[in-house]
């Protein structure tokens, strides 16, 4: 028997008198529970009751009839019964009774309260009635105009619910009494579980026994943990929190929860025996034993204490600060110089040496050097970039501010002699104060006292200065912390000034890239063109884009691409953009001017690898380089048409490096090695160029013509007018500078008016994570979505589908919308071998001009044509031709059969001959020869307003031509 003095036996007792509360309270909740549930169950069958007869067919009918209660009375009595209820009663609306389980009490009055129903409202409540209190729920009849026609109520009465009830309590009695054994059961198990835990002591016993072990636990000068099986913490003592430094809330949490050092922490968790372990615990050594609790009598765990051998660190101190030392500067190794970032790399050097070896640290670098400059020998303000161990309101100076350093001040002396400063007391150094006694005083405000400040010196300039500072909290530097700054300093100093030289050539690189690539359209109206280049994440390269206006109002687009990236990649870019101008001047069609490129790159490569290469292959880096940020490119356009380099046009976005861009890691250099040089900056170009792609197209708006070639690039893309998506099939040559003096092959096609061609570099639509079907399909369904988009809109959609979101290579995109000269702005005649036949062509062209309205410049049209034409039938060959264009300027073009060009030359005074083309390259804007496969053809532009090219003839000086006119040949 358990003793009611013992504390086993009193939690018996309040335990079985708690049990018994407990289950007389849940049984008389269940039947009130039961009881309520039999009334809701009574109000549902009642309404659901009186729904059904009311809405059942011909119950409004019924009660509309002459005799409702000889219709209504046996359904309602039928439908009682079936349902289980007291009484189905249907009355009118003005309170007679049609039906009743009794009959005496049809055609009486129903007692009130069925208002809300005749406002057309279900009504469900309990109230007395003739069978005494029922649960009664009334529902309104409408006829099919929903005027109420009637009133239906059922019930049920509420003796009937308490019955339903009663029948449930002997459930709940039985549950009650079950549940009463069980916890009665479960109280004696845990009563006899806690006598044998407390050895049948009562309750003073028990605390007095706590006391004394408690007080003899804490008494002891060692710390003592009892950690249970599973690792957790089960009891410390005073001294063990105080030696682990423990939170209050150590128990039963998991010893390598509680922040300790990583080997005491595993040593603990481990549950091995051990003697006299010594592991560090903050700033103390410590003294581990560890035994096993089981043998003894315990359960499964382990006993340690704890021994403060704090007098050993006198001994290795030296050896430990050395070691975090090296830890530190291994660190500063790995994170310092991690972008090629000037403004991060200083964030690096702060952020490294807070707090492990000043609270304070700020970064201030000379202005040049943000730049990429090299540092001039003086002494200008500096900008602080980074600022770590304090909010950035409470610094002396705030990041971006400009600090200058009075004469006399010991910083001032440190810069000048590029050696680092040691201030122990800042509040006893006068000088340093005068430099900003406001600031200066609130950072001794902020509990700062000691200062060391060492100039960034790099190849033996000087690049700004790092400070260290000390609150009074922490231990004054001193001579061997002045060392350790200078040799941190170093480190970081070779990796601003490699930043800092890589932000100079990458700045070099972008100027040159963007000097390079076209800034606007020239004047034309043959297409209508939008364009975007988007450099890769790597950097500026190689892809470029053109459009060349040409003779006969015809335009050429040109796009390209080189292999890499960086400044070699855009200077080769530069070199193949004007080889293409100056071919596509000598008005040479697409195949012939690619295999003349092709040879161009061929002789430069070979030029190339004889001499070892000269300039830079990529940037710094390689691959890894800057991420670009996008800003916008202004559009603009030439007013001379005539312009033989042309350029980009269009409004889309040009994308550049922004100013914070950099590498990722693995492109940064090692702050252990020496500053790179120039050569690593910028790279080797002695690889060549070989390599570079090609597609050059030529569009003529008079025949709707395009002549497509193409080197190695992919081929483009052409949306037809009806939205049909197709890739025409274009011969493909090897890459410039592989071709072999392999002929290049051409394809003619016809567009109608309205066409869109889609030119790009292999960027767009191959990438690491997608191939190039993939990014053709993937193109043709986006062209393919909406086939009245303008160029523009077309560049946009483009690139929102298919830009990756970190980009390998460079892309370059040009759409073109293709137009035609109105069939009414063509001119063109036969013209015979028959000198005879000049006055009557050229009659009939100066017809033409004056319905085209340009009677202004018939004259000199006319001068043109005559010496074209008689020049043609002179030492040409049949067929000729002549054709009048009339664009943004006057063409005129003379074909015949010969390939024999005429040679602009001054004719002496004893030539017969010679003059006639004088005049004509006096009067036209332009003129030229273009070479086709049955002869040639000579043009000529015009301006329409009528105005001479600059140096040509005045008006007074047309009297002096025309002297040296050579007569016979008119």
């Amino acid at each position: 028997m358990l003793s009611e003095h013992s504390v086993a036996g009193q939690v018996l007792v309040l335990q079985l008198a708690l049990v018994v509360l407990l289950v007389v309270a849940a049984g008389i909740a269940l039947a009130l529970q039961a009881q309520q549930a039999s009334l809701e169950e009574a109000k549902q069958r009642s309404a659901v009751a009186a729904l059904a007869f009311a809405h059942a067919p011909g119950t409004a009918a019924a009660m509309e009839s002459a005799d409702p209660t000889a219709r209504l009375q046996p359904r309602a009595e039928d439908a009682r019964k079936e349902a289980g209820l007291d009484y189905l009663v249907a009355f009118s609306p003005s309170g007679i009774r049609w039906t009743h389980p009794d009959p005496q009490l049809i055609g009486k009055h129903v007692p009130g309260g069925y208002a809300p129903a005749l406002a057309g409202r279900k009504v469900t409540s309990t109230s007395s009635s003739a069978f005494g209190r029922a649960v009664d729920t009334t529902v309104p009849v409408k006829d099919p105009d929903s005027r109420v026609v009637g009133l239906v109520a059922a019930g049920i009465k509420v003796q009937r619910t308490n019955e339903w009830a009663l029948q449930r309590l002997p459930l709940l009695i039985g549950s009650a009494a079950g549940a009463l054994v069980i916890g009665i059961g479960g109280v004696a198990l845990m009563s006899r579980r806690l006598r044998r835990q407390t050895h049948g002591l009562d309750p003073a016993e028990l605390a007095r026994m706590y006391d004394h072990h408690d007080a003899v636990l804490h008494a002891v000068r060692e710390g003592v943990l009892i950690i249970g099986s599973d690792g957790r913490l089960l009891l410390a003592n005073d001294e063990a929190r105080r030696l682990l430094d423990l939170p209050d809330d150590a128990e039963h949490r998991r010893v390598t929860e509680l922040g300790l050092e990583p080997g005491t922490a595993a040593l603990l968790a481990s549950g091995r025996a051990a003697t006299d372990e010594v592991h560090p615990a903050g700033d103390r050594l410590l003294a581990v034993n560890i035994r096993p609790t089981a043998p003894y009598g315990g359960p499964a765990g382990t006993a340690v204490t704890l021994r403060d051998t704090t007098e050993l660190q006198a001994l290795t101190g030296k050896a430990e600060v050395a070691q975090r030392r090296l830890k530190l500067l291994y660190d500063a190794g790995m994170r310092i110089g991690s972008t090629l970032d000037v403004a991060r790399t200083a964030e690096e050097l702060a952020s490294v040496a807070v707090p492990r070896f000043a609270d304070v640290v700020s970064v201030e670098l000379l202005e040049p050097v943000l730049r990429g400059d090299e540092p001039t020998g003086e002494h200008a303000p500096m900008r602080r970039l980074a600022v770590r161990g304090v909010p950035e309101d409470s610094a002396a100076y705030r990041v971006g501010e400009h600090i200058r350093f009075v004469p006399g001040s010991p910083i001032t002396a440190g810069i000048a002699g590029a050696r680092p400063v040691l201030v122990r007391d800042l509040r006893a150094e006068h000088a340093w104060r005068a430099q900003d006694p406001v600031d200066t005083q609130r950072i001794l405000d902020n509990g700062i006292r000691s200062l060391i400040a060492v100039p960034l010196r790099a190849r033996g300039v000087v690049l700004g200065l790092a400070n260290f500072w000390r609150a009074e909290t922490s231990e004054v530097f001193g001579a061997e912390d002045l060392s350790f700054a200078e040799e941190l300093a170093a480190r970081a100093a070779v990796s601003i000034d490699n930043a800092r030289r890589y932000t100079r050539e990458h700045a070099t690189t972008i100027t040159l890239q963007r000097s390079l690539l076209p800034r606007a359209l020239p004047e034309q109206s043959a297409l209508e063109v939008a364009h975007r280049y988007l450099p890769a994440q790597a950097g500026v390269g190689g892809d470029w884009f053109d459009l060349i206006p040409l003779p006969g109002a015809r335009v050429a687009l040109v796009v390209g691409d080189v292999v890499g990236h960086g400044l070699h990649a855009a200077a080769t870019m530069g070199r193949l953009r004007t080889a293409v101008l100056n071919f596509s001047a000598l008005d040479l069609p697409p195949d012939e001017l690619l295999g003349h490129l092709d040879e161009l790159v061929s002789h430069i490569d070979t030029d190339e690898a004889r001499t070892g290469g000269m300039g830079a292959d990529d940037e710094y880096g390689g691959e890894g380089a800057v991420r670009p940020r996008d800003h916008p490119h202004p559009n603009g356009t030439t007013t001379d048409g005539a312009s033989a380099g042309g350029a980009a046009g269009g409004t889309g976005p040009y994308t550049a490096p922004g100013p914070d861009g950099a590498p990722p890691p693995d492109a940064s250099p090692d702050p252990d090695t020496t500053p790179l040089g120039d050569e690593a900056l910028v790279g080797d170009s002695s690889a060549g160029i070989t390599g570079a792609t090609c597609l050059y197209v030529i569009y003529d708006p008079a025949a709707g013509r395009v002549t497509l070639a193409r080197a190695g690039h992919p081929g483009p893309a052409l949306v037809r007018p009806d939205g049909s998506v197709s890739f025409p099939d274009v011969p493909v040559s090897p890459p410039l500078g592989l071709g072999g003096g392999l002929p290049v092959e051409t394809v003619d096609l016809t567009l109608p008016e309205g066409s869109r061609l889609v030119l790009y570099t292999d960027g767009l639509i191959e990438d690491r994570e997608r191939d190039i079907d993939t990014g053709l399909e993937l193109l043709r369904s986006t062209l393919a979505d909406a086939p009245d988009r303008s160029p523009e809109q077309t560049c946009t959609a483009v690139l929102d589908a298919m830009l990756p979101q970190h980009p390998s290579d460079d892309i370059a995109l040009l759409v073109a919308r293709t137009k035609l000269l109105a069939p009414d702005r063509i001119a063109e005649w036969e013209v015979p071998s028959d000198p005879a036949a000049v006055g009557r062509v050229r009659a009939a062209c100066m017809r033409t001009l004056e319905t085209w309205g340009l009677d202004e410049i018939g004259f000199t049209t006319e001068l043109i044509l005559s010496e074209l034409i008689t020049n043609a039938i002179r030492y040409g060959a049949q067929p000729i031709r002549v054709r009048l264009l009339h664009d943004r300027a006057l063409i005129c073009e003379v074909s015949d059969g010969t390939s024999a060009s005429p040679h602009l030359r001054r004719a002496t005074t004893t030539d017969e001959g010679g003059r006639g083309l004088f005049l004509v390259a006096q009067f036209a804007q332009r003129w030229g020869t273009r070479y086709t496969p049955s002869g040639k053809v000579i043009w000529t532009e015009q301006t329409l307003d009528g105005m001479r090219p600059a140096g040509g003839p005045g008006d007074g000086g047309i009297d002096t031509l025309l002297d040296q006119w050579d007569e016979p040949a008119l």
